[in-house]
């Protein structure tokens, strides 16, 4: 029996790899750890100067171009601009101080855009720099507009490559995505990309952390993201990084909610997007057979606003797709507007037709007493079905 699952796995694993070589836009992120030159690799010390590992950005534009050659349209996410810019200071450790983060952004961003526009310009390609921060995915109108952006430099023929906006966007007021992990898989469910590529300095998941456990085994392939896949993922990342196994496991998560499929590879194996690309049995893959249509990932991946308390008749009449009313509503935490994400009992989140100030004059009424609180015209339902999406819904069309 177990090698019949066994043969059912790599037969699934071998058909989904396969596949790969059919996506037309795919996501590549490339991590700090990855595009920096390690101390083995450089002549002198890594204290002054910009860190990069040239002749590796040299060889990772090499397979950019070739996917871009061969009609696809690649997008980059890229770490290291913080790096860079501790580096071009002097500083050798960690930067975890805020001010110092966004200084070492404004710093090395300049120096990372220039090398990517070097070495993608020996082959004929041209760069887009894009600074987003996690604002841009929860409003509606700002999350439309980035993606209309970047069809028009798809194209064009240009090469978008994305980061963090560090200098501005901080953990303390809620605009930042924390790592480009997060942000990577974002990207690919923003603009319907088939693949994403995480390039990090760990070649694999595995189903215990190999730092720590001898008999740890590689997992070449995973359909679901159970318990234990997460509770196996390691901890943070080293010197200038911020990702961890856990992180990506997150952003498999977010990615894969778009049918996007997602490799996680060691990014110095040689030529390891070309391979990916060609099928071979490199890292990680995580299959996605199903994806939630764009504007329900828009809802389920977006901040909430505020929090809705409804009774058990409501929760279940919303699992069976009907309309949340607000005769259902025992509870509104928050300040919201109408047309903002609100999550409902920890369990869904909904497009809000009423703003928490509305929904606290008619929270337990009847919908034909709605008009008569808040004037005609008013909407006489909080959310619609469609505008509605449990956190663990996926779309079986």
């Amino acid at each position: 029996m177990a090698s019949r699952t066994l043969a059912s796995l790599e037969a699934l694993e071998a058909a989904a790899r396969s596949a790969l070589a059919s996506s037309n836009r795919v996501v590549i992120k490339i991590g700090t750890n990855t595009i920096m030159r390690r101390e083995e690799d450089s002549p002198r010390p890594l204290a002054r100067g910009n860190g990069i590992d040239v002749e590796y950005l040299h060889r990772t534009a090499a397979q950019i171009a070739e996917l871009s050659r061969a009609g696809k349209q690649p997008i980059v996410v890229t770490s290291g601009a913080i790096g860079m810019g501790a580096l071009e200071l002097g500083l050798s450790r960690r930067v975890t101080e805020l001010r110092m983060r966004q200084a070492c952004a404004a710093i090395g961003q300049i120096a990372l855009m220039d090398e990517y526009r070097r070495a993608l310009g020996v082959f004929g390609l041209v760069p887009a720099q894009i600074l987003v921060t996690r604002d841009a995915w929860d409003r509606r109108s700002a999350y439309l507009n980035l993606r209309a952006s970047v069809e028009a430099l798809l194209e064009q023929g240009a090469v978008p490559v994305f980061n963090e906006n560090d200098v501005v966007s901080t953990a303390e007021i809620g605009d930042a995505f924390g790592d480009n992990d997060q942000l990577s898989a974002y990207i690919a469910s923003k603009i319907d990309a088939e693949l994403l590529i995480i390039l990090s300095d760990v070649d694999a998941l595995y189903d215990a952390d190999p730092k720590t456990s001898p008999t740890a085994r590689r997992l070449p392939f995973v359909r679901d993201i159970g318990p234990a896949l997460v509770a196996a993922a390691g901890g943070a990342g080293s010197e200038f990084s911020t990702g961890g196994m856990a992180t990506k496991l997150k952003a498999v998560a977010v990615a894969r909610d778009a049918g996007c499929k997602v490799v996680i590879a060691h990014g110095r194996e040689e030529r390891v997007i070309s391979r990916i690309i060609a099928g071979e049995p490199i890292g990680t893959l995580f299959d996605a057979p199903h994806g939630l249509k764009n504007r329900q990932r828009w809802i389920k991946n977006s901040r909430p606003r505020g929090s809705i308390e409804i009774d058990s008749g409501a929760l279940a009449a919303i699992k069976a797709k009907n309309s949340l009313l607000p005769r259902g509503v025992i509870a509104v935490h928050g300040r919201f507007d109408r047309g903002d994400v609100v999550i409902v009992n920890q369990a869904a989140k909904v497009v809000t037709s009423l703003s928490s100030g509305e929904l606290e004059q008619v929270l337990g009424r009847k919908s034909d007493e709605v008009e008569a609180a808040l004037g005609p015209g008013a909407p006489r339902i909080v959310a619609r079905p469609e505008e509605t999406v449990f956190l663990e819904e996926r779309d079986e069309g």
